[in-house]
């Protein structure tokens, strides 16, 4: 007699041996026919795995978040199972699951076509609707190899050698096809229904491109119609709002094959840029920070003192010269510390905030590159902190203050925060870690904030709180942090005299509110379509004349306006009204002023939003006062005009 403990606190007690899809019979048929999986004492498994012994036993489904991640997994393992009937020759390498799905890489000798991707698509549609029972069976090491060895599956024997612990394998049987997984997976297509393969795109063996090139076939899967039926609108909405198409159309910014990582800025783009940093400077002075410049280009031996060298090994960029090594700097700490070094200090002096727009390049894989997402030559917010322990938690609670409210101008009111700790590579004691994340931790507690663990995912220097914006289509970008770090100060020599009179080492903060500017540039034209808001656009007002004779008074007013801090220009063009209001509209500009003969004897101005809605004439005071008014509210101001 055994006892096996439900969620809920319930108990039943069983004679022999039952599987979870028993356990799951025993208590309504309707839940052993959702029944995924299961997990016996924390530890998932398949709902064939049996239960013989006192646990606790959670009924896996698909609303929970493990049974969709086994979905994708499964259907991981059907892109095979249709792959190798369309082409018996593949040979089938590793199919893991990924965020919001899933991919299987494959060896065959012509890359798949698009046309190849719906035929896939189309068997495995088949294979779901007849709803066979995928069979699990853990089989000794030896006879795993031979079956593999017999199919002639190369890659799966490659991965055998590379895990010469184990003694037995999860074997999954899909009729007649086979693979192996640690599990758990599907006992039965019928829970893989509603997925779609999106692309296929080439994949190096191991992701070295030394190796050989196989296909990777993308899909997602979701546990209903609803859902992903959401999820690809979502991805439709995505795609229209592409920042490097809207960087083109809107005249932003560019890449190109020249300076691979790196971005070009337009005029517009440029504009955006320098509105963004005007506004975080005059935050960062209103709260204490003093900002600083550092060098590019600094010796090796002080990445080597610091441990970026061992961190980022083949991600710097080095040069040689009259006999030395140099490195253009991944990061910025290691130069604040030089400053803070510069003078003695004391602990009165304490906290110093230190800030720069420091750029800073990294050699980041031709193939991650992605517009002004993901870069080899960034420039961050990037700010340290040198205090005393006992100064921590006030300074992280005035960050998080200062970074909500950072984010709130501009349009983002839900935050995300999780904690994250300890990575495996390291550097510092345990000791100073158990006192590092337990400062931060006390720091989130004081302000009541909602917030979750991270586990594994600190710097390698320090854990780091890590601050999510979720925009208006529900996507979630990870931009602000902040890092407490007991370390580097230590490693590169950093002290105050203390109240007592002796040397210590300070206790250094890093922190950034939007982080990379290229990345969240990116964001921000995401998340508003191009469309910003007023404070925020390139030009906010477009003076346009109806015929030449106003071209003068354009030009004045334009000027005007520019003196008073607003960012207009004229358009002067031999174009129909119709045609440069139009244009403008597309453009998103703000404000489209228009005058004509009317207009300039009134000594007033006809206003047009970017949306289309005629405002009428006013006097240049009162639209003055407009603009003023909705600059100043940022992002909750939109032309007093909806959408």
């Amino acid at each position: 007699m055994f006892s096996v403990t439900l969620p809920d606190g319930s108990q039943r007690n069983f004679d022999s041996p039952l599987t979870v899809y028993d356990l799951a019979k025993c208590i309504g048929p309707g839940l052993a026919k959702a029944t995924i999986a299961g997990e016996i004492n924390g530890v998932l498994c398949d709902a064939c795995d049996f239960i013989d012994g006192d646990a606790d036993v959670r009924i896996i489904t698909s609303k929970d978040e493990e049974g969709l991640e086994i979905i994708r997994h499964s259907c991981a393992h059907l892109i095979g199972h249709a792959v190798k009937q369309l082409y018996p020759e593949a040979k089938m390498v590793i199919g893991p699951v990924i965020e919001n799905g899933f991919y299987y890489d494959i060896s065959v000798e012509t890359p798949f076509s698009v046309d190849d991707l719906s035929g896939i698509e189309v068997r495995m549609k088949e294979l779901i609707s007849s709803e066979y029972d995928i069979v699990k069976r853990v089989t000794p090491r030896e006879q795993v190899i031979a079956e593999f060895g017999a199919r002639g599956e190369e890659y799966k024997l490659r991965l055998i050698d590379e895990m010469p612990e184990e003694k037995e394998m999860g074997l999954y049987y899909h009729q007649e096809y086979l693979d192996m997984c640690r599990g758990p997976h599907v006992p039965n297509t019928r829970f893989l229904k509603h997925f779609r393969l999106m692309k296929v795109s080439g994949a190096y063996w191991r992701g070295d491109s030394q190796n050989e090139m196989l296909q990777r076939v993308y899909g997602t899967a979701w546990p209903d119609k609803k859902s992903l039926e959401t999820y690809l609108s979502r991805l439709e909405e995505s795609e229209k709002r592409d920042h490097r198409k809207l960087g083109t159309k809107y005249e932003l910014f560019h890449v190109q094959e020249e300076a691979p990582g790196m971005v070009f800025w337009h005029p517009k783009g440029w504009q955006i840029w320098q509105t963004i940093e005007q506004y975080i400077r005059i935050i960062q002075d209103k709260n204490g920070y003093h900002e600083i410049k550092t060098p590019q280009l600094v010796d090796m031996s002080l990445w080597e003192a610091s441990g970026h060298a061992d961190k980022f090994d083949g991600g710097m960029y080095k040069v040689t010269s009259e006999n030395r090594e140099f490195a253009i700097k991944p990061m910025n700490c290691p130069c604040h510390v030089q400053v803070y070094n510069a003078r003695l200090k004391s602990y009165r002096d304490l906290p110093i905030r230190l800030a720069e727009f420091g750029s800073c390049h990294r050699n980041e894989a031709s193939g991650t590159l992605q517009g002004t997402m993901r870069v080899r030559g960034f420039v961050q917010d990037d700010a340290h902190i040198f205090c005393e322990e006992s100064q921590i938690q006030a300074e992280v609670s005035d960050f998080i203050d200062l970074l909500i409210m950072v984010y709130r101008d501009f349009g983002f009111e839900e935050v995300l925060i999780k904690l994250s700790t300890r990575p495996d590579s390291r550097v510092g004691s345990d000791q100073i870690w158990d006192k590092a994340e337990l400062s931060l931790e006390k720091a989130l507690n004081s302000k009541g904030l909602d917030w979750e663990y991270l586990p594994g995912e600190g710097a390698f220097y320090g854990p780091k709180i890590e601050f999510s914006l979720k925009d208006c289509i529900g996507r979630i970008w990870q931009c602000g942090t902040i890092q407490v770090d007991f370390s580097m100060p230590e490693r590169l020599g950093a002290t105050y005299v203390g109240e007592e009179g002796s040397k210590k080492v300070p206790v250094m903060l890093h922190r950034a509110i939007i982080g990379s500017f290229e990345r969240f540039i990116g964001i921000l034209i995401e998340h508003y379509g191009g469309d910003f808001p007023i404070w925020l656009a390139p030009v906010q007002v477009i003076i346009c004349n109806i015929s030449d004779g106003q071209a003068h008074h354009v030009s004045a007013l334009a000027e005007e306006l520019s003196e008073l801090g607003y960012r207009a220009d004229s358009d002067l063009r031999n174009e129909k009204i119709g045609f440069k209001i139009r244009e403008h509209t597309i453009q998103r500009t703000p404000y489209i002023l228009v005058i004509g003969a009317k207009e300039v004897q009134e000594n007033m101005v006809s206003v047009r939003t970017r949306y289309g809605k005629n405002l009428g004439k006013m006097s240049l005071e009162h639209f003055v006062a407009m603009l003023k008014d909705d600059v100043s509210q940022k992002s909750r101001a939109n032309n007093n005009d909806e959408s």
